[in-house]
C-alpha cells in the first residue's frame, strides 16, 4: 500500500466521526450481558419490567437503569398500562445482529 493509499483510506474512514454516533450508542448500549439479553427476550415479544427484572435475576433498580439506557439508545420503546411499563424492541435490526451474533 503507498502513502496515498493510506492518506486516501484514513481520510475516508474519518471524514464523518459524528455519522457514526448513533450506532456508536447502540453498540455501547447491548455492551452489558444482561442488556443483551433483555433485547433477545423483548425479541420475543413485549415484556414488562417485572418480567424482565425476574429473568435477569436483578432487583427493580438495576432493571430500570438497564431499560433506561437502552432507551435513550433507541434500542427499545416504552408504554405505561395503569401500573405497569412495557416494553418492546424499536430498531428490529438489533435482533438481525444478535441472531448473527448468536449464530457465530
Amino acid at each position: 500500500m503507498t502513502k496515498d493509499d493510506l492518506t486516501m483510506k484514513a481520510s475516508t474512514c474519518c471524514a464523518k466521526p459524528g455519522s457514526f454516533t448513533g450506532a456508536a450508542e447502540v453498540f455501547k448500549a447491548l455492551g452489558h450481558p444482561t442488556r443483551t439479553m433483555v433485547v433477545a427476550e423483548i425479541g420475543d415479544g413485549e415484556r414488562c419490567v417485572c418480567e424482565l427484572t425476574e429473568l435477569a435475576g436483578c432487583d427493580m433498580s438495576t432493571m430500570s437503569n438497564h431499560l433506561a439506557v437502552l432507551k435513550a439508545a433507541g434500542v427499545l420503546r416504552s408504554e405505561r398500562r395503569g401500573a405497569r411499563v412495557f416494553y418492546s424492541v424499536a430498531l428490529g435490526c438489533v435482533l438481525e445482529l444478535l441472531s448473527c451474533v448468536a449464530r457465530k
